[in-house]
């Protein structure tokens, strides 16, 4: 057999085992256990079973940078160091505005808990049926595991809301002593309501409204996280404060007092076009300006 087909059957036989690999479950023995932060993976996988990605330069965030929602950092910082000091602590429900803050607050603890053997795994929400799987996969290791999951909501029929409730709820094929839901949505309740939902019931002569059971059964999932925090909309003092923090975390800085105050109406003016005050657009302007300045500096020089 000469090289060049020798190199051909080498390749396809590389490339049949690792097809084949995919076609077996994950074990925890297969997984890198290196990393800080993990994705579960479902969709490039032939068999639909998902697997831990491990992510070795996750995104993170400091706890410093998070302003004007210290109310909500305190409470999530001292439940996550509760739980990564194996004392009793809660699943977490961050909802509220967007861009306040509450996926960033998630990172932050990874950052400053990583050391003391957190990992956060992020799954997303069409892929929490599979909590059951991810649980089994991590329940005897030593490390304190978060699973996160962002912009959380679901429809009447998701097949998710069983898998993530079952996990809440502590029962017993969902519990481990390691791992928390850590969740954050726009929407206060995570299932929506519909009229129809009350069709069939009577309101009785004191007016009072009796809701049916499935609007009982739609709320009571929010109420299954022991911790749960709203997040508001920022006062334009609160943003204008972001707004300047984030500025000079690109190591820059108004030179003068009258550039200080067009630097405040030019963010400003960015939010009302973005009809939002938040950390988000805070951020977005931030870059904006900043880099704008310095490409106007460089023509300049």
């Amino acid at each position: 057999m000469n090289t060049t087909l020798l190199n051909q059957t080498l390749a396809q036989l590389s490339e049949t085992l690792t097809r084949a690999q995919l076609l077996l479950p994950q074990t925890a023995q297969s997984v890198d256990w290196t990393a800080h932060a993990y994705i579960w993976q479902v969709h490039h996988r032939p068999n639909g079973r998902g697997f831990l990605q491990a992510l070795h330069h996750p995104r993170l965030q400091s706890l410093d940078d998070l302003l004007s929602i210290d109310r909500q950092k305190q409470a999530v910082v001292q439940n996550t160091q509760q739980f990564v000091y194996q004392l009793p602590a809660n699943h977490v429900l961050l909802t509220g505005a967007r861009g306040t803050g509450k996926s960033s607050l998630i990172r932050a603890c990874l950052a400053q808990f990583a050391h003391a053997g957190l990992r956060v795994i992020e799954v997303a929400r069409e892929d929490l049926h599979h909590l059951p799987e991810i649980v089994d996969l991590v329940r005897d290791r030593p490390e304190r595991f978060i699973v996160f999951c962002d912009d959380l909501t679901f429809e009447s029929n998701d097949v998710g809301y069983k898998a993530l409730k079952t996990t809440l709820d502590g029962s017993f094929n969902g519990y481990a002593e390691n791992v928390l839901i850590y969740a954050t949505s726009n929407r206060r309740h995570l299932i929506p309501e519909y009229d129809s939902d009350n069709q069939g019931y009577v309101v009785p002569g004191s007016g009072e409204l009796h809701p049916s059971e499935t609007v009982e059964e739609k709320i009571a999932l929010s109420e299954r996280f022991g911790l749960w925090l709203t997040f508001y909309p920022f006062k334009q003092d609160n943003y204008l404060t972001i707004v300047d923090h984030a500025v000079r975390q690109l190591n820059h800085a108004p030179a003068d007092a009258t550039q200080a105050e067009a630097l405040r109406a030019a963010a400003l003016q960015f939010a009302q076009q973005r009809g939002s005050r938040s950390a988000r657009v805070a951020q977005h302007f931030a870059r904006q300006w900043v880099g704008e300045f310095l490409l106007k500096t460089r023509h300049e020089s």
